[in-house]
């Protein structure tokens, strides 16, 4: 498909809302509302024993305490997504990770937002002190592997789902000892 114009109507803090006129492969001309957003990272830190998520305040979907794993948004200049990354999970979750694997790249809601959530599994934990904002309230949640199945069940967030998911099919692929 080809852009043929777009103009911002609406300039945010981190997004804007852009009245994009696009023309599609069969010639057809359409005008859609595009939410412009510049990305964002997802992270599953996850050890021998547990999964580390964060529940907090989700206003836009009235939440007090939603459980997901620690992402945040490509809001510093230059910054990588892995970069974003070990960022966030050091800020949100206290941590920093030796390996890093990407596991995808999903559009959260492709109808009207251009965000792309970029999809980590961390491992090799240890400690770290990231500096939260001022506005955050964060509370670190341990999951433990072997309730990953139970956990899906309430959790609500695309991209926890989706690596929580992953997750589970990854150790499920791993064949049980031999006694």
């Amino acid at each position: 498909m080809e852009l043929l114009d777009s103009k911002v109507a609406y300039a945010g803090y981190g997004v804007d809302v852009e009245i994009r006129r696009y023309r599609r492969l069969d010639g057809s001309e359409v005008e859609r509302q595009v939410i412009d957003h510049p990305g964002s990272v997802a992270i599953l830190a996850h050890d021998d024993e547990f999964i580390y998520l964060v529940a907090q305040p989700r206003e836009a979907v009235e939440e007090d305490a939603l459980l997901e794993i620690p992402a945040g948004t490509l809001d510093h200049d230059g910054e990588s997504e892995l970069e974003c990354a070990r960022r966030e999970l050091a800020e949100e979750a206290q941590l920093a990770a030796a390996e890093w694997t990407e596991l995808t790249k999903i559009y959260p809601s492709p109808g009207y937002i251009s965000e792309v959530v970029t999809i980590f599994f961390a491992t090799g934990l240890s400690p770290a002190c990231g500096e939260r904002d001022d506005d955050e309230a964060i509370d670190i949640v341990r999951l433990p592997l072997a309730e990953i199945e139970q956990a899906l069940q309430r959790i609500r967030d695309a991209s926890t789902l989706i690596a929580l998911m992953a997750l589970r099919d990854r150790l499920a692929l791993v064949p049980p000892p031999r006694i």
